[in-house]
């Protein structure tokens, strides 16, 4: 099995299905969790040297971080069931406590901080929503933490394909520090698939194909893409949904299309 797939398991004692740390990853910046967690279970986690996005992906929680309590957020009981995330940012330095009322599905996002911001609620209308792409490229992105809001070194972004559509494509990379032409950040893909028993494809390879793995990837697995291009391709009957977590040395997403596809960017010709 391909070293860039951490595939879910059970939930433990936490509620934990799946994690990557640096460590694991072999990388500096992202770190990230998925819990499932059934109705009245509690999950409460320091997080010490990193500041913390909370995703609500389905389900309804009372959500404490620091000295804040935001509770019974959450309305969509699906990552498919349409609309944005509740979501709870958390800095670093600090604690917080997760108590489900409904069965929850909860990412975790992680990445260094001091303690800069904080705490604060991410509700639906203050995610931004956007259509990326055209024909069979096209998808909806909702900018969960993007660069303008305030955080220390976390970007996050979920992104919504229909099946028989490709994502993150035309191929994109961003794994050189050279701004203003690109931007290093490493990065970890959570993919649903619906219905379930699917999978998504998923490429990674850099320029020189040095890398080069293509991967078929079941529901709840988390991609790393320590470098290189990484699209993502839905099969027909199947919709796509992924949690993009983001952070490196410089919070900026400035990115470089694979040139040998770059022509894809290109408008569809009028009609």
């Amino acid at each position: 099995m391909s070293q860039l797939i951490v595939r879910a398991g059970e939930p433990d004692a936490q509620g934990l299905i799946a994690a990557v740390t640096p460590a694991s990853a072999g990388w500096q910046y992202v770190g990230f969790e998925a819990y499932r967690l059934t109705a009245g279970g509690r999950l409460s986690r320091p997080t010490e040297g990193n500041e913390a996005c909370l995703v609500l992906l389905s389900g309804r929680a009372d959500v404490r971080a620091g000295d804040r309590t935001f509770a019974g957020i959450g309305e969509r009981m699906s990552v498919f069931g349409g609309g944005a995330p509740y979501s709870v940012y958390v800095p670093a330095g600090s604690q917080y406590e997760v108590t489900a009322l409904t069965d929850l599905e909860l990412a975790v996002c992680l990445a260094p901080g001091t303690g800069v911001y904080p705490p604060r609620l991410i509700a639906p209308e203050d995610a931004g929503e956007e259509r990326r792409g055209h024909g069979s490229m096209s998808r909806r992105v909702v900018n969960i933490l993007p660069e303008q809001a305030e955080a220390e070194s976390l970007l996050v972004v979920e992104v919504h394909t229909r099946g028989g559509n490709w994502s993150s494509y035309p191929p994109h990379k961003h794994d050189r520090d050279d701004l203003p032409h690109e931007s290093y950040l490493e990065e970890t893909y959570y993919h649903r698939v619906n219905p379930p028993q699917g999978f998504v494809v998923q490429r990674v390879y850099n320029d020189d194909l040095s890398l080069d793995e293509t991967m078929a990837v079941p529901d709840r697995s988390v991609v790393l893409v320590p470098e290189g291009y990484h699209p993502v391709s839905a099969p027909p009957g199947y919709d796509s949904y992924y949690l993009n977590v983001m952070a490196g040395p410089r919070r900026t997403w400035v990115f470089r299309s694979d040139p040998r596809h770059e022509w894809l960017t290109a408008p569809p010709p009028a009609e």
